[in-house]
């Protein structure tokens, strides 16, 4: 699995986690419109990723990815918990 291929599952993760607080801000915020709009971006980020994993599945490298996948995704909580604006 090239080393590109791998930072964008990292990238993705932290965008999907973004949309996700994102998504649960605006539920919070009883916002509908753009909690439905950042819940559907956030499940089809997860399931394009996941279904492109699984499609080259290779027992070493999947995992691989799933774990830099995922890292991305802690990444994407700790940014958006450091983001000032989205804390209120």
């Amino acid at each position: 699995m090239e080393i590109i291929t791998l930072a964008v599952y990292f990238l993705v993760g932290i965008v999907q986690d973004f949309f996700f607080t994102m998504n649960t801000k605006y539920v919070a915020e009883k916002k509908t419109l753009p909690a439905v709009v950042y819940s559907f971006l956030t499940v089809v980020m997860s399931m394009l990723v996941l279904y492109n994993i699984l499609s080259e599945l290779d027992p070493n490298k999947s995992i691989l990815a799933i774990i830099i996948y995922s890292c991305g995704i802690a990444t994407g909580t700790l940014l958006a918990m450091k983001i000032p604006s989205l804390k209120k």
